[in-house]
């Protein structure tokens, strides 16, 4: 008995000792004034609230989106390695807050001097997007090319597959100067490899290296 009055009092001793400091963890010190700015989740909800049901019928076919055009690129006829360094010149000067240049105008550098990229870029058509996924680790990104196919978009073959999957840009083909398919590009050092492979050869197995 006397135990057990002895655990009923220290838990009570405990519980008593908390309300304090569970006030103090909430309490007000000093001025407060209200928010003004409206909450920006209840406005999101608002505006969602308002449109329709199905938006995407408001969109048309997905084949006709321009967000989802890729580029175009021929088919591999060889396989080869190529390495590429992807040099990048700034278009405007870039100044410290106190006006003091820091980088000028036309300024040029390696930005893989300088940071790395962890993953492979899997760039494939998509009626060769079985190799790809063969061929993808599962930190790869696959890039699709522009195809003739009904339904090869980006999103409906993401979908189907069950994997993330990208569109390849303008802007990267020119980049990295791609004009075939399929090529997977990583980084070796501070170049980027760029190998591009014909189906019709045992590739395969040298893509998953």
């Amino acid at each position: 008995m006397i135990r057990r009055a002895f655990i009923i009092g220290v838990t009570m001793g405990c519980c008593v000792l908390a309300v304090p400091a569970a006030i103090a963890d909430t309490a007000t010190i000093g001025r407060t004034w209200p928010i003004s700015e409206p909450d920006a989740l209840a406005e999101i909800e608002a505006r969602a609230a308002r449109q329709p049901a199905n938006m995407a019928t408001h969109f048309g076919p997905r084949a006709n989106w321009s967000a989802l055009r890729a580029a175009s690129l021929g088919n591999a006829r060889q396989d080869r390695t190529r390495f590429v360094v992807p040099f990048y010149t700034l278009p405007d000067e870039i100044r410290l807050p106190d006006g003091k240049l820091l980088y000028p105008k036309g300024f040029t550098f390696n930005p893989l001097s300088y940071v790395s990229l962890p993953q492979r870029l899997i760039i494939v058509r998509p009626h060769d997007l079985s190799w790809a996924l063969k061929a993808a680790k599962l930190t790869d990104f696959i890039l699709l090319a522009a195809g003739d196919e009904k339904n090869a978009d980006a999103i409906t073959l993401g979908e189907r597959h069950g994997r993330a999957l990208f569109i390849l840009e303008e802007r990267v083909k020119e980049r990295l100067g791609l004009a075939v398919a399929p090529a997977i590009v990583q980084q070796v050092g501070q170049r980027l490899e760029i190998r591009e492979y014909r189906l019709a050869t045992p590739a395969l197995a040298e893509a998953r290296r």
